[in-house]
């Protein structure tokens, strides 16, 4: 099991992340309003502006105030690849 560090200390299993997005569309934000009701939020941006949502498995939606850029690079090689491949395209 590979953990993650997502900002601030807090760790999210790699394994049990599905996907990793911005926040501004409108389907994400009516997925954060349903997890929010639902009690699936996970709030991990300590008060800072959220600029990644992480969804998982189980889910679990997770708040994060780190760019999705960077919290790829935090994934390992396999996951650089994978986006310099998405945007090669």
């Amino acid at each position: 099991m590979k953990l993650v560090n997502i900002g601030a200390g807090n760790l999210v299993s790699a394994d049990r992340i599905v996907t990793v997005v911005t926040p501004e569309s409108a389907p994400i934000k009516r997925i954060i309003q349903d997890a929010k009701e639902k009690g699936t939020l996970i709030d991990a941006t300590h008060g800072r502006k959220t600029k990644t949502v992480i969804i998982t498995d189980s889910y679990h939606i997770i708040l994060c105030y780190l760019t999705v850029e960077k919290l790829i690079g935090r994934f390992g090689e396999d996951a650089i690849k994978i986006l310099q491949e998405d945007e090669d395209e």
